[in-house]
């Protein structure tokens, strides 16, 4: 197999690239560099630059490439090919049904981050006011203001860039109104009380970085992942903050990482809260741990 596509472009000069011919070269040049879901990463990324959907693109199967397409394609193959995540090259992604605009300056949303979100929503009455800790491109705090329209949400973040990629998906989501993004680290929380604080805080220790995968070591934020020492720095300051931002019978609701489920449910009934639990996801992993002030 040639090692690019402009190398099979530039053999095939006398043979038209059709979208499905162009479809399977790339569905195999991401397999052999051992990339997940091969031939979906292929049609995203295909009806991503040819503006279809993977409906469209079946239905335009035959239809040939031009070569200012073919020289679009050429570089967004190359990078998915270095493992940068697909969600980096389309610039956006879906969660909780909704769009967030995505850059190398925030996370990548995950499925399982909306068990948090359908813990904060039982647990959320008519009004209140609600702290996302760690917001990085909003969508927890906007994916909650579209469900509670009489709450009041903070997203609080450390990065400036990614505060800038919230403040456009608060916009883009039509919750500009509900939300307000403050720049601050989780270390000193706004001094005022909350109905609601749930996190997805950094929760990799240090000893596990090396045994992420590439997509994720070497293209999310750091600063968004990666705890001090043993991974469970932001639960302990977490919790230690929130019998005084807490109102009474408020939750602290926070999405853990791997094996952690037993350390931070300590740590919450260490700090006095009530009710401790712990969530599994839809794989059966623990997920979210909260406690009740």
């Amino acid at each position: 197999m040639p090692h690019s596509l402009k190398d099979q472009t530039a053999r095939d000069t006398s043979e038209t690239w059709t979208l499905l011919k162009l479809l399977r070269w790339m569905t195999d040049y991401f397999a052999g560099k051992g990339i997940d879901n091969p031939r979906l990463d292929a049609e995203l990324l295909l009806a991503h630059i040819l503006k279809l959907d993977r409906v469209g693109l079946y239905l335009n199967y035959d239809r040939p490439l031009d070569a200012a397409e073919l020289d679009t394609i050429r570089p967004l193959v190359k990078r998915r090919g270095q493992r940068e995540p697909l969600q980096y090259l389309l610039g956006s992604t879906e969660f909780w049904s909704l769009q967030f605009k995505v850059t190398p300056a925030v996370l990548i949303p995950r499925a399982d981050t909306e068990i948090l979100v359908e813990e904060a929503l039982a647990r959320a009455g008519s009004s209140g006011k609600l702290l996302d800790v760690g917001t990085g491109s909003g969508i927890i705090a906007i994916s909650l203001a579209s469900e509670l329209p009489n709450w009041q949400m903070t997203g609080l973040d450390i990065s400036e860039a990614a505060l800038e990629i919230a403040a456009e998906n608060v916009e883009n989501n039509q919750v500009a109104a509900q939300i307000q993004l403050v720049q601050g680290d989780l270390a000193e929380l706004p001094p005022q009380q909350y109905d609601l604080i749930v996190s997805n805080p950094p929760y990799i220790a240090q000893q596990e970085w090396d045994e992420l995968m590439s997509e994720v070591r070497c293209f999310e934020p750091q600063l968004a992942l990666l705890a001090e020492h043993d991974g469970l720095e932001c639960y302990r300051q977490l919790s230690g903050q929130a019998a005084s931002r807490l109102q009474s019978k408020g939750w602290l609701l926070v999405e853990i990482g791997y094996e952690q489920a037993d350390a931070v449910k300590a740590l919450f009934l260490a700090a006095g809260l009530n009710n401790v639990f712990v969530r599994e996801d839809y794989s059966g992993q623990p997920r979210v741990v909260g406690g009740q002030a």
